[in-house]
């Protein structure tokens, strides 16, 4: 059920949020590293997940279609990145302090400001996280008011990977939701809006019934969600001019001059003092962030954002003469993480665009509700510049295409190598669980990360990438070399040194490699 207003514009409209962070646990701490994680939790997963409860205590329903990676929803059920944001909070709170006594008047304002946002999320966090995130997901998808969407562990860029691997990857990810969250994900977020053709057809062995691709994907037509080739797979295309009036490098709202600057730190406490000011403002230059200038500038970015909603419904009904679906599509970490007021932006904008006479729901709903056009063939795309591969295969990252192949290879044939019979186990006879061969699929899935490329690509901790690409690489050739040469002591023990460090996807088995394979093999 859906709320509507006496006076509803054809269609419906779908926000589709996609929350994900490489694995970032005992990997370094600043400036890149679990900071990242901490910052992110705070800024954006404690309000989000608020905010989602409030509109379930409403009885809203169908809000949106929330994406959790595999390894996003491993770090915050994990119990070292639950203590240390524990940590991490009082810290805020003691950065607040130091700044709150601080002789400067400005300092001060700054430090009691924050000193209350921080007590707020502690408050947030212990009543709500202390147990991970699994059990709020859990109670939010039961009460209706969000789809949750899976995905493959470890959020690789799928085309470019080792389709065996592939396949794999998809299927544990969905089971590892499943095992999270007590429901297997019946659509996912496909990292980076990757694709290439046939993809599909592992998408509808694995379950999946629908996936998100960019707009350009659909070339422009996403009025509808499209089945993909002979499949039932429904794409749902983001929809770029709804989509980049918040996600714009050039005029998004976050960009907005009473906004707080992301990029802008106190170094004495590293608290963030700084509003927008203005484009091409030196950080030196910009003026101090004042609350008071704010509540105004959203609501217009509301209104202005519901209008748009609204017009696009209309025109697109019209156009294709029948009721069409606008979906818009972010990183969930922008709103609150990048852009401090989103958070708040974001709940105005659900509790408006119904009040607008705007029907709003999920993918899911979507598709159960025929907002499906004809099937189509889809090209290779991603979200990424260009809408092609070229974040994750161009000049600038040939060297990490050739070391995922590479490490992909060896970490295959190892596996297969260790679980053979009579190596693995008794002749004729399937290998027991094997910890080895875990680690082993671990690190290589760690090492083809998407992340890494496009943080190079990108120029973004660009030295901070390549290091982890290389590190889980060493790691899988270590073990890898270890049990090939029969030194079995020493690849348990490297096995059981790196999950220490890489301490997720308990649940992942080797064996399931071979299972795998062999009901591909049955289904032709």
């Amino acid at each position: 059920m859906t709320t509507r207003s006496d006076s509803p514009v054809p269609g419906r409209f779908t926000l589709v949020l996609h929350s994900h962070l490489p694995w970032l646990a005992n990997h370094g701490r600043w400036p890149v590293g679990e900071e990242w994680l901490y910052q992110s939790w705070a800024g954006s997963y404690l309000p989000l997940f608020a905010m989602l409860r409030r509109l379930a205590d409403d009885g809203a329903l169908d809000q949106l279609s929330l994406g959790i990676t595999p390894v996003l929803a491993a770090q915050l059920d994990d119990p070292h990145c639950g203590s240390s944001m524990h940590e991490w909070l009082a810290d805020w709170q003691l950065r607040a302090v130091e700044a709150a006594i601080s002789p400067d008047p400005s300092r001060r304002t700054l430090g009691s400001r924050e000193y209350l946002a921080a007590a707020d999320a502690m408050t947030e966090f212990e009543t709500h996280w202390r147990h991970g995130a699994s059990p709020q997901i859990r109670t939010l998808a039961s009460s209706g008011v969000v789809e949750i969407l899976g995905g493959p562990l470890a959020h690789p860029f799928a085309p470019l990977l080792d389709r065996r691997l592939r396949r794999f990857s998809l299927a544990e990810g969905l089971d590892d939701a499943r095992a999270r969250w007590a429901a297997r994900p019946a659509g996912i977020w496909a990292p980076e809006c990757a694709f290439d053709p046939g993809m599909e057809t592992e998408y509808a062995a694995a379950g999946v019934g629908h996936f998100m691709v960019d707009g350009p994907t659909l070339k422009g037509d996403t009025a509808l969600g499209r089945p993909v080739g002979d499949t039932d797979v429904v794409a749902f295309g983001r929809d770029l001019s709804i989509s980049y009036r918040v996600w714009s490098p050039k005029s998004g709202y976050p960009g907005h001059a009473a906004y707080r600057d992301f990029h802008t730190y106190d170094h004495a406490t590293g608290l963030k003092p700084a509003r927008v000011t203005g484009r091409g403002v030196s950080s030196a230059d910009k003026k101090p962030y004042d609350p008071a200038r704010v509540d105004a500038v959203i609501d217009r970015h509301v209104d202005d954002f519901v209008d748009h909603v609204r017009r696009r419904l209309i025109d697109e009904s019209a156009r294709q003469g029948r009721p069409a679906l606008v979906v818009a599509a972010f990183d969930t970490e922008l709103f609150g993480h990048w852009w401090h007021e989103g958070p708040l932006w974001l709940e105005r904008v659900l509790r408006r665009l119904p009040e607008a006479g705007v029907e709003v729901g999920t993918l899911a709903s979507a598709r159960r509700d025929g907002f499906v056009g004809t099937p189509v063939e889809l090209p290779a795309s991603s979200w990424g510049s260009g809408k092609d591969w070229r974040v994750w295969n161009g000049p600038q990252v040939e060297h990490l295409v050739a070391l995922n192949a590479e490490v992909t290879e060896t970490g295959l044939e190892a596996v297969d190598k260790i679980l053979a019979p009579g190596i693995g186990g008794a002749p004729g006879h399937p290998a027991g669980r094997n910890r080895v061969a875990d680690q082993i699929l671990r690190e290589t899935l760690l090492t083809v990360a998407s992340d890494w490329p496009f943080m190079v690509s990108k120029d973004t901790a660009a030295n901070y990438a390549v290091d982890r690409a290389h590190k889980h690489a060493h790691a899988t050739r270590e073990i890898c070399d270890a049990a090939l040469r029969g030194r079995h002591d020493l690849a348990n023990r490297l096995a059981g040194d790196w999950a220490r460090a890489d301490n997720l996807f308990a649940g992942l088995d080797a064996r399931r490699l071979h299972t795998r394979d062999a009901v591909d093999e049955v289904r032709g």
